[in-house]
């Protein structure tokens, strides 16, 4: 992991085209094919950017993408688990300790297309396969640019392999822990001037028990997952300096929470063309399509563990794209204008049991659903004046929320259409960068930006049950956009070759942030009984201090990072008034150190701490502070085999990743992993 300094710009993820000799329309024209963007503006580092490199990426201890996002601290989901073991739709992303949330705060793309779903806003860790990555660039705070509705959290890039990245024949299998396995390949050939590239991974696993062993009941069981995705990519030349790049990717996931029977799937079909020139005029266009859906079993938890919610199917539809146009004019400046454009719909069909009566008859057929709608114009422009890069843009936003209603056939059937509402959001950034001398560089930015909310947070109430306590969140059609407003400031520093460090204080505050908000709390027959409303709390103001650092010494690498998060919420006729978001810890750091040889074994481990945190917003629910402990080794044998050794959580700490009035889930225990690499 690297902070991106001045002094590393050239390496900020696989734009290659960056390090390309010119490129013409002549006829001794030279086809470079790359399968990456547009090089990154010279302003990039004015917004404090982290960047985690492919031998990171694909050298980790679970082989989650999740888990290697913790490298940056301040990243984290609405919950500690991961994809093996967490419900799919509270998967959300965010940074900055701006409150957890299931819905995504933080920006995910894949190759420039965002990757949440369409209805509840959750990422789909499971079927972004590391191994598939060039490199990630995280950047904390507020975004403009293209697809910049959806960043108040920040913006997470994710970029595929590039050719030279990728073997001919690249494949692996491992074992692990609770007879889980893990099975990929690739087979990557040159197709004309352009290449192709087809991998799948299939991973699987008994799983662990999430549930405390004192509160477990008859019906509780691990928390079983078996999961595959496919994914092809092909990149082919048009001219010597234009390329098309073309993706798709299938995958579905199927796990199982808690107890005997509550089977969750998460499945998808997603596509995506895209269109890079990189002559005079640079051009970087791409549409995509998504085609999602996602069901849910829920059990009831006291005897006799029988259904009470069916979750039978949330198909989902994302369309989009966008054109951004790079026009010469002139050395000193790099200016960027475009638009983009997002469409979501969605449904939620699900049916409500009688947990209670042997029949178990359905006691409400419920139907809700709509669509929302983004389109967005934005300008940025990067002037360079010797030492000195400035960086502003600004983007205008249309969006519309339509045809949302909710529907339920019960002893109380109902029938409500929500109004249509519509409106403009203006947003922007501006940064400064000044390299001081070859080993200091001082920045600063402003930024804005906003969020819808969505479909599912507009129309989707649910509950979660326990022997202690049954906790109802009601959906709210009326929320409005959340915004952001920040600040930040920071040094980027190179005392010595091979040694990065990096500083960033920042302030940023979240109006409109959507929270469960209790309403109201009682014990009934001994059990707790909490009615939650999703709603728009005044605003979360978060301030704090991120430190990064990175230092290579012969074969030895250090990488770490520290985030500290003093983050409020201010709600004047609220009871959380002044307390701590939800989910959002104070402290998170990480830090890897890897002996990794030109040839030979390689080996690393990784030390991750998280504060404690809460679950609600009355502080009531305390998740604990947590340090894990991860290692890898890999030993070559010979013709490109590899012997691979992983091992997560090396000593066994106990991660709570939920407080429900004390009904606890339990993140991932210690597991080990053996198999084999090859890549030829």
């Amino acid at each position: 992991m690297k902070k991106c300094a001045p002094l590393l710009f050239p390496a900020l993820l696989p734009s290659l085209a960056a390090a390309q000799p010119a490129l013409n329309d002549g006829p001794e024209a030279r086809i470079v094919i790359t399968g990456a963007g547009l090089p990154l503006p010279p302003g990039t580092p004015a917004y404090g950017s982290v960047v985690i490199e492919r031998e990171r990426i694909v050298n980790s201890a679970s082989g989650r993408l999740e888990n290697i996002l913790g490298d940056v601290a301040g990243f984290q989901q609405f919950r500690r688990s991961d994809s093996r073991s967490a419900n799919p739709s509270a998967q959300g992303a965010t940074l900055r300790a701006l409150g957890g949330n299931a819905s995504s705060r933080t920006l995910l793309l894949l190759d420039g297309v965002p990757m949440a779903d369409p209805f509840f806003g959750y990422i789909p860790f499971s079927a972004l396969a590391p191994d598939r990555l060039s490199g990630i660039r995280v950047t904390r705070g507020g975004g403009a640019g293209a697809f910049g509705a959806g960043a108040v959290a920040g913006t997470i890039e994710l970029a595929s392999a590039t050719r030279d990245q990728l073997p001919l024949v690249a494949a692996s299998a491992l074992y692990g822990s609770r007879d889980a396995s893990e099975l990929s390949a690739s087979f990557s050939p040159d197709l004309g001037s352009g290449y192709v590239s087809l991998s799948g991974r299939w991973d699987r696993g008994d799983g662990f028990q999430t549930t405390p062993a004192d509160q477990r009941v008859a019906a509780t069981v691990p928390a079983a997952y078996d999961g595959w995705s496919a994914n092809l990519r092909a990149v082919a030349p048009i001219s010597a300096n234009s390329e098309v790049q073309f993706r798709a990717t299938l995958f579905r996931d199927e796990r199982t929470l808690r107890f005997r029977g509550a089977d969750s799937m998460s499945e998808g079909q997603d596509a995506s063309i895209r269109y890079v020139s990189r002559g005079r005029w640079q051009v970087d266009a791409l549409a995509y399509l998504q085609a999602r859906n996602f069901t849910n079993i829920v059990v009831s938890s006291t005897p006799p563990s029988r259904k009470s919610l069916d979750q039978r199917a949330t198909p989902s539809t994302g369309l989009g794209g966008k054109i951004e146009l790079r026009p010469p004019v002139g050395s000193d400046h790099v200016l960027r204008v475009g638009a983009d454009a997002r469409f979501a719909s969605g449904d939620m069909f699900e049916n409500a049991y009688n947990a209670v009566d042997p029949a178990n008859p359905v006691t409400a057929r419920r139907h809700a659903g709509g669509r929302q709608l983004t389109t967005g114009f934005f300008a940025e422009d990067d002037w360079t004046i010797g030492r000195l890069v400035l960086t502003a843009g600004a983007r205008a936003d249309r969006w519309s929320i339509s045809d949302g209603f909710f529907r339920a056939d019960a002893a109380i059937s109902s029938d409500n259409r929500f109004p249509d509402r519509s409106g403009w959001e203006y947003s922007g950034r501006a940064g400064a960068l000044y390299r001081i001398d070859d080993g200091v560089a001082l920045r600063a930015a402003a930024y804005t930006g906003f969020r819808l909310p969505t479909l599912n947070e507009l129309y989707r109430p649910f509950v979660i049950a326990s022997p202690a306590s049954m906790v109802t969140t009601r959906a709210n059609p009326a929320l409005t956009n959340e915004k952001l407003k920040g600040v930040e400031a920071g040094i980027d520093l190179s005392p010595i070759s091979g040694v990065t460090l990096a500083a960033t204080a920042f302030y940023n505050r979240l109006d409109g942030a959507i929270g469960n908000v209790t309403t109201s709390s009682s014990v009934v027959g001994g059990r707790r009984m909490i009615v939650r409303e999703r709603r728009n709390i005044d605003r979360i103001v978060a301030k704090g201090i991120e430190l990064t650092a990175s230092a290579r010494a012969n074969d030895f690498q250090l990488s770490a990072s520290y985030a500290y998060s003093h983050s409020s919420v201010r709600a004047p006729v609220e009871d959380f008034d002044g307390l701590t978001p939800a989910q959002s810890p104070r402290h998170a750091a990480s830090a890897t150190l890897a002996w990794q040889p030109v040839s030979g074994p390689m080996l690393s481990t990784t030390l991750r701490y998280v504060s404690r945190q809460f679950e609600d917003d009355l502080q009531t629910d305390v998740l604990p502070e947590a340090l894990t402990v991860d290692a890898v080794a890999r030993i070559p044998l010979a013709r490109g085999l590899t012997f691979v050794a992983r091992g997560e959580n090396l000593f066994d700490e106990e991660v709570v990743t939920r407080n429900a009035g004390g009904s606890m889930d339990l993140g991932t225990p210690r597991t080990l992993w053996v198999g084999f690499a090859l890549a030829r």
